[in-house]
């Protein structure tokens, strides 16, 4: 190992030594994560301006980089299906009444892909009210890399599904292939598996309630283990974060993100849109946006920055239950259903951005409104499924673009501002599913109204 190398994972290591520190301070969660990020942020920005882009130096520090960052997101690759399947087990069989399960999914779905539809229609108009297009855009190697990646990881498998195929994908037929990740599409075979279940173990505490109150018991023993061991993953955040923004931040090029500006800009703007989009919907249910917004901001903060939906879900549990006043049945059913399904960011906004931008490449008129209304739909039908981990915008947009007949080499073009748009997209996707178990619980009559009305100011997750 040379001598830059060495002081680069020596500094590495101290920050990471730095944010140990941090758990003898009263911080939450969220501010532990939000002082990685800056500290990420500054060490790359260090970085970047000793070594530019393509040293060897910094490639060598990046394997160790990755040995954190890439660490982290294996482990979050790895809760992401014991955590969906414990969540959704669990909030069915809270209810203890099958046809209530109607309701809170009629619900709750209803307004994850309401949203989704308006995000959609947000993306649309931003993109052509600004005339965003992706002629004149080259691919470099590092696009190059990721299109070869995308071809064998993603494109054989979905791209070339339609909508049918598509929604006969999320039937289960194989739960234990489907836990193991088997197709893109298991997130969601495994959320219905475990909705059969709740509904089979609801039905035997009828049949036999000896019998029926142990499979009970079992679950929820079940959804306290897998929790728990989120939240060990979930103290790694900061850690993870760390890695990964530094890596983010050291291998940029100011360039091609430059270049890209007016695409993050613009994404931005609709994801600002959107959170209005929210406050708007919870307003009309009854619900101050205000208070709401300073009741859940310490699990946007984490969202924003882990950029992961899937690890959001205790934290959005968490806040619904103790500050918004929602059952513990239909937040966990909110929260477990808004990271697989109608994510308002990575599944809305985003493909439907992706649609725009290329559509005049192949001759499309992308005002065309009989193409938007269609646009439209099928961006709304396939937000069911995404994953809740890193990919899940690239997944929908796989499935969206071959879907209106349009080339996917605009993912791969995009690589270089993908991170600075999906922490806002992830936040989004969160907001997302705590305003529909939100507005389920308000329309329900189910809130509890001096829970949510109080000003209490406690914060979240000291995981």
């Amino acid at each position: 190992m040379n001598l830059p190398l060495s002081l680069n994972v020596l500094v590495f290591a101290a920050l990471l030594l730095g944010i140990a520190q941090t758990d003898r301070t009263t911080w939450s969660l969220a501010k532990k994560v939000l002082f990685a990020l800056v500290l990420g942020v500054l060490f790359g920005s260090a970085l970047h301006a000793i070594y530019g882009t393509g040293d060897a130096t910094l490639k060598a520090t990046f394997g160790w980089l990755d040995l954190v960052g890439n660490g982290y997101v294996q482990l979050l690759q790895m809760i992401v299906m014991p955590l969906i399947f414990a969540s959704i087990l669990s909030a069915v069989t809270r209810l203890h009444n099958a046809s209530s399960l109607g309701k809170i999914s009629f619900l709750t779905i209803g307004t994850l892909l309401f949203t989704t539809m308006i995000a959609a229609l947000i993306g649309i108009g931003l993109t052509n009210l600004f005339g965003l297009t992706a002629e004149g855009l080259v691919a470099g190697t590092q696009e190059l890399a990721r299109m070869q990646t995308i071809q064998s990881d993603y494109a054989g498998k979905v791209a070339d599904l339609n909508i049918p195929q598509l929604l006969l994908s999320f039937v289960p037929q194989n739960p234990v292939a489907d836990l193991a990740r088997a197709k893109p599409t298991s997130i969601i075979s495994v959320v219905i598996f475990a909705a059969f279940l709740g509904v089979a173990a609801l039905q035997l505490l009828k049949d036999d309630v000896e019998k029926g109150t142990r499979v009970i018991n079992a679950i929820d023993t079940l959804q306290a283990w897998v929790m728990r061991l989120v939240r060990l993953v979930m103290k790694l955040t900061p850690y993870g974060v760390l890695a990964l923004m530094t890596k983010v931040v050291a291998s940029s090029n100011l360039d091609d993100i430059l270049k890209l500006g007016s695409f993050v800009a613009v994404s931005y703007m609709g994801l600002a849109l959107m959170f209005g989009v929210h406050g708007l919907l919870l307003a009309l249910a009854g619900i101050n946006p205000l208070r709401y917004v300073r009741k859940v901001w310490p699990v946007l903060t984490f969202a924003f920055t882990s950029r992961s939906s899937a690890a959001s879900i205790p934290l959005s549990i968490e806040a619904q239950t103790r500050r918004l006043g929602t059952p513990q049945s239909i937040a966990s059913f909110a929260a477990s259903f808004g990271a697989t399904i109608g994510q308002n960011g990575c599944a809305g906004l985003y493909p439907a951005m992706l649609a725009v931008m290329v559509a005049p490449t192949v001759g499309i008129n992308p005002l065309d409104p009989l193409w938007i209304a269609t646009l439209v739909a099928i961006v709304t039908l396939s937000s069911a499924g995404v994953a809740g981990v890193g990919g899940g915008a690239t997944f929908a947009a796989l499935i969206v673009l071959p879907a209106m007949g349009l080339p996917v080499s605009l993912v791969a073009l995009l690589i270089s501002v993908e991170p600075l748009i999906d922490m806002g997209r992830t936040a989004l996707n969160v907001s997302g599913s705590m305003t529909a178990g939100s507005i389920t619980s308000q329309l329900l009559g189910q809130t509890d109204k001096a829970l949510l009305e109080a000003d209490e100011h406690g914060e979240l997750a000291h995981a």
